[in-house]
């Protein structure tokens, strides 16, 4: 349904003025710990406990792929980027709510550094495709990295360029990353519950992964 009612929209960026309302509050609840790390979904985390948000596609196998990484303490699927106030899925799958499936990273950078993090963002999908991954269309499913200090802004900067060129020298095209602060980006809303840990709950559910199959080095 949605697909047929909204599939021309979904390619084209939303204006802010014709973006879904929304709501002044969530609809559904969160649950209070990770279904696979059993840590809180929502926090408190440990002091020095760092997050990054990481929009690679369909957030699903994207969860997956991050909270198997050494030193990740928690994460959660959800919606950023966009202009409608906690917005459901099914809002979100029109293309309509300007937001792109997120995952939030909460993790320990003395264990998992910046830019491993980062390296295995850019290695787990193909941030050329603009407004897709694979057969996922839509600007909800656009790469995104919403830092939240500096030094993860300059590490994001810093691999994107290398990265890049490694992409150059394969024949991939120019990167389409939408690279920005947290604060620019707007709020994390959480995704309903069923989303969380989607692929713990469903091992035989959908999974994508649309690596390029080129490795990010390191930065200078």
């Amino acid at each position: 349904m949605f697909e047929s009612m909204f599939g021309s929209l979904k390619s084209t960026m939303v204006a802010p003025e014709r973006a879904l309302a929304g709501r002044s509050q969530p609809i559904f609840t969160v649950p209070p710990t990770h279904a696979v790390l059993g840590t809180p979904l929502q926090g408190p985390w440990p002091e020095g406990t760092a997050v990054l948000y990481l929009g690679l596609g369909c957030f699903w196998g994207a969860e997956k792929e991050l909270w198997q990484l050494p030193g990740v303490v928690t994460t959660a699927a959800g919606y950023m980027g966009g202009f409608t106030p906690y917005p459901t899925y099914e809002e979100t799958c029109t293309g309509q709510t300007g937001h792109t499936e997120t995952v939030l990273v909460a993790y320990d950078p003395s264990v998992l550094t910046h830019t491993d993090l980062l390296r295995h963002f850019w290695e787990s999908h193909d941030p050329t495709q603009g407004f897709r991954q694979g057969n996922d269309v839509g600007t909800q499913y656009r790469s995104a990295v919403f830092t939240t200090t500096p030094e993860q802004a300059e590490v994001a900067r810093a691999t994107l360029a290398a990265f890049q060129s490694s992409l150059s020298e394969r024949g991939f095209g120019t990167i389409t990353t939408e690279v920005r602060t947290a604060e620019e980006a707007g709020p994390f809303y959480y995704a309903e519950e069923y989303h969380q840990q989607y692929l713990l709950k469903n091992p035989n559910g959908y999974c994508p992964v649309h690596s390029t199959g080129v490795a990010c080095p390191t930065p200078a």
